[in-house]
Formats: C-alpha cells, structure tokens, sequence
C-alpha cells in the first residue's frame, strides 16, 4: 500500500464523525421547533378554551338570571330599546338641525356679500354724478383752476365715501419691502444706502379693506 492510500484511509473515519455531529445537530434543532410549535399550538388551545368558557359563563349568567324573573329581564330590553329608539331619534335631529344651521350661515353670508358690495356701490354714485358734472364744466369752461380745484374735491369725497365703508390706502413709499402687502414690479439702485430694501416709487396702490388686504401695491424697490 502507498503513502497516498495510507493518508486516505486516514481521512474516511474523520469524515464519519462529522456526518454523526451534523446529524444530531438537526435532529435536536427539529425537536426545538416541534417543542415549540407544542408550545404555541398548547397556548392557542388554551386562550380558545377561555374564551368559551367566558363566552358560556355569560350566557350561562344571562339564562339564571332570565329564567329567575323573565318579566323584569323583558322589561329591561324594553326599556333599552325605548331609550336607543329615544337617542337615534335626538342624533338625527341634531344632525338634522345642524344641517339646516350650515345652509342657512352659507345662504346669510352670500346676502352678507351682496349687500355689502351694494352698499359700496350705492356710496359711490354720488360721487359718479360729479365726475359727470366736472366733465359738463370741462366742456364749457377755460378756467383751469378752477376745473382743477373741483377735480380735487371730487377725489376727495370719493376717499372719504370709500374710507367710510373700510377701504383705506396703503402708504408704501419709504418702508421696508414686504411681500405681505407689496408685489414688486422691478428692482433699481438705491439712491442711499438706507434705501437699500426699500419701497423707492408705488406704482399702483395697495387698499386696505376692514384692516385686511383688498389689493396689493405694485411697487419699485430699491437694490
């Protein structure tokens, strides 16, 4: 026999041991899980069985206790089904109720709207007619001064009509830039450096209405 055989001959019992050890391995990790399946099947089984007895120990209660006094149980399902029918009956008339109180809030604020906007409107035709009556003096008079001075009054009592229903200028020229109340039509050079972020020229005025923003200012900020 060589040295090569001799060695192999060697190796086969080493392998035979391994082969043994494994085995046991699985066998004994299948049992772990047989043993715990046991276990957790044994829990299942038990959690059911409480239940049913519960579930039996209830109606074992419920079947004394109706077969002791039937007429006071019944009484008592009666009066439980009148005081059910009696709380349906209240949910759906507050339900009810409040449905008609949201159409009716929705429908008050729409007229609110209407009579408002007509309120305005009907504040400023007055005004509508002496714009009229300026454009009859343009056409017959040359006096300039005097057709400027009426203009102004004009504009005047037009403010004064919109201020009294809460609409009111904003003043933009010279305060810091905000995107709150101004919309920024374009930047240019700051003429002083504590012009820099600053409201330089309004382009079209912002408007207040109740203290809330009714049109924002178009203005030119300064860089």
């Amino acid at each position: 026999m060589t040295t090569e055989e001799t060695k192999d001959t060697t190796k086969e019992p080493q392998n035979t041991t391994e082969t043994t050890e494994n085995k046991d391995v699985t066998v004994e990790a299948n049992v772990n899980i047989d043993k715990d399946k046991n276990e957790d099947s044994s829990e299942n089984e038990a959690a059911e069985a409480n239940a049913d007895n519960d579930s039996a120990e209830k109606k074992s209660w419920f079947e004394k206790l109706f077969q002791s006094n039937p007429s006071k149980v019944k009484e008592q399902i009666d009066e439980l089904t009148a005081k059910n029918e009696e709380l349906k009956d209240k949910y759906l008339r507050l339900y009810a109720d409040f449905d008609n109180y949201k159409k009716r809030t929705a429908k008050e604020k729409m007229e609110l709207f209407d009579t408002a906007g007509k309120d305005i409107v009907s504040a400023v035709l007055p005004t509508i007619d002496d714009f009229e009556r300026a454009n009859k003096a343009l056409e017959n008079s040359d006096d300039v001064a005097a057709l400027k001075e009426g203009m102004q009054l004009v504009y005047q009592k037009l403010l004064k009509t919109l201020e009294s229903k809460g609409v009111k200028a904003m003043e933009s020229n010279g305060t810091e830039f905000n995107a709150d109340l101004h919309e920024a039509i374009t930047e240019i050079p700051a003429p002083s450096e504590e012009m820099k972020g600053k409201v330089i020229d309004t382009v079209e005025k912002g408007y207040y209405i109740n203290d809330k923003i009714l049109r924002y200012a178009k203005v030119v900020v300064g860089k």
